[in-house]
């Protein structure tokens, strides 16, 4: 049920049960976004639409995306694999660009529906070969992989499955991977955060609104960080193929 409610500060400020849904809401997608690396803005979107309207909620989840890369990356900044950075963030700026163009002039449900059936078909593959038995790719994968991972974050809030498929492949262990997503997560983050505001669609009161809603973020990456150093590296491992199938399903339906 869409309540047509508003995310800004004056909504949130004078309703507490409208702030506390939202609040428990963030609270379990930064969970995951710890535990994972990954999936906080799916899984705010995904639920904040039900009660928002869309076109607040994308620009809010955007602030929340970038101060939890921000965090993490903080975190995790020495664990960061910098040689898959270098050849991620050129080809995801590129893709951000093609994006652009691409949603412009193509029906994007459809697009929409190949990316489902990629996803899904990256999670029977990696399931079938084992997840910790993938085969290592090299470096130079990042630039196709970033493009494509930059079209997909144009088109639809978030490029994050085919760099997860990338960064799997490059065999990084849990807290590398996480370290490393957050890099190439902040630059995606920073560059439609200047999209948003020069389309008008981040506003002073929904800027405000995000502040209401930053401790929840930081209770949930808490949460989610006790979990993500007790965990081992199979169980990461399927609860990255885990999220990424819930994507999969929902780009498909």
């Amino acid at each position: 049920m869409n309540l047509h409610a508003s995310l800004s500060y004056a909504t949130l400020a004078h309703s507490p049960l409208l702030w506390t849904l939202a609040g428990i809401i963030v609270l379990v997608a930064f969970y995951v976004r710890a535990v994972i690396g990954f999936g906080s803005g799916l899984i705010s979107v995904a639920l904040l639409t039900l009660i928002f309207p869309i076109k607040e909620v994308v620009p809010v989840v955007l602030l929340l995306d970038l101060l939890g890369s921000v965090l993490l990356g903080a975190y995790d900044f020495r664990e960061m694999h910098w040689p898959e950075l270098r050849w991620l963030i050129p080809g995801s700026i590129v893709g951000l660009a093609i994006g652009s163009y691409i949603l412009a002039d193509t029906d994007a449900q459809n697009l929409t529906r190949f990316l489902g059936v990629f996803i899904l078909a990256y999670v029977v593959y990696a399931l079938v070969m084992k997840p910790d038995r993938l085969p290592r790719i090299s470096l130079p994968w990042g630039t196709p992989l970033g493009i494509f991972g930059g079209v997909v974050g144009s088109l639809y809030g978030g490029g994050g499955p085919p760099m997860v498929a990338y960064l799997q492949m490059r065999h990084l262990d849990k807290r590398a991977f996480r370290a490393t997503f957050q890099g190439i997560a902040l630059t995606d983050n920073i560059l439609r955060g200047f999209m948003y505001v020069a389309l008008a669609l981040l506003t002073w009161q929904l800027a405000v609104g995000f502040l209401m809603l930053i401790p929840p973020v930081l209770l949930g990456l808490w949460a989610g960080n006790r979990l993500h150093m007790r965990i081992n590296q199979r169980t990461f491992l399927l609860g990255t193929l885990a999220l990424l199938t819930l994507v999969g399903l929902k780009y498909l339906i």
